[in-house]
């Protein structure tokens, strides 16, 4: 059977997409353990960028570092791309970690997005949660069900990922974190199996004005899977530092090694890809900001 044109497209686009965030993830493995979370920040910022801006694509990011008064880069709104090509809707975070990062920790990510039920006992259910003090409420009443946890603390789109894959143990994720991550952790679930759902959480009026300035009036409404992450999607993510999912940078004289997956929901493939970079023939990084 004939390959169309847009199948080849969104298979050449996912492999793209790999290369952005490799670019985020070789910058951001420079700063590892460095103590230094802003520059770690920005350097993965300032690589996915440049990177992105190199694709045919006219692309828009729709979850991004912030509003466009807070973040000079990637803020939402923020058109990448050469803008010759397909309308793309990316949501992106440059450095999922950035305390990770900083403190030289597990599962530090580069992440980006373009756009089953199980019986057990609750004895059984292994249940991944963050490790912050506002939880503490949903830990007493998760170990009051009689459930197991497994509390992680930083990560938050590894521990949703983490639900799907059986050899973790993981069943299901429950917290709450940052919007971003939300809607990139559903996009990975929506091209390898599984289901979400989640609110928005408020912690100012400011926050509450800004969700009425983006057309949100159900300020409680429930968000499913395909309201997070609808249409087809692809998620790359490329490990910046060593975690249960990938493996973090590993940095040699001239050159790197990367660890990154791809996947498709249009297809539920799933690619993990394990590339040699040669910095003598190419543009190792994108300038550290000063």
């Amino acid at each position: 059977m004939a390959e169309t044109s847009n199948s080849k497209m969104d298979r050449n686009l996912a492999l793209e997409a790999v290369r952005v965030s490799e670019a985020a993830a070789l910058s951001a493995s420079r700063l590892m353990g460095r103590g230094d979370e802003k520059a770690a920040d920005q350097a993965a910022v300032d690589a996915m960028r440049q990177a992105l801006n190199s694709l045919n694509i006219d692309g828009t990011v729709v979850i991004g570092e912030g509003e466009r008064d807070e973040a000079p880069m990637l803020y939402i709104g923020e058109k990448v791309g050469t803008g010759q090509g397909p309308q793309i809707d990316i949501a992106l975070d440059p450095l999922e970690g950035t305390t990770i990062t900083a403190k030289g920790g597990a599962n530090a990510l580069a992440v980006l997005a373009m756009a089953r039920a199980k019986q057990a006992e609750i004895s059984d259910l292994v249940v991944c949660i963050l490790d912050r003090p506002r939880h503490a409420e949903l830990i007493a009443k998760v170990r009051e069900a009689g459930a197991r946890i497994m509390l992680i603390g930083d990560g938050d789109v590894s521990g949703v990922i983490a639900t799907s894959e059986p050899e973790t143990g993981i069943d299901i994720y429950m917290g709450s974190g940052g919007a971003p991550e939300g809607v990139l952790a559903a996009a990975a679930l929506r091209c390898i199996g599984g289901q979400m759902q989640g609110r928005l959480l408020f912690r100012n009026d400011d926050e509450r004005g800004r969700a009425h300035r983006l057309g949100i009036t159900d300020l409680n409404r429930k968000y499913g899977l395909l309201d997070l992450a609808h249409g087809d999607v692809m998620f790359a993510a490329t490990g910046v530092t060593n975690g249960s999912m990938l493996k973090g940078v590993r940095r040699v004289p001239g050159g790197a090694f990367t660890h990154s997956v791809v996947m498709r929901s249009k297809t539920g493939t799933v690619r993990y890809i394990e590339a040699t970079h040669d910095f003598t023939r190419k543009q190792p990084f994108a300038p550290l900001g000063r």
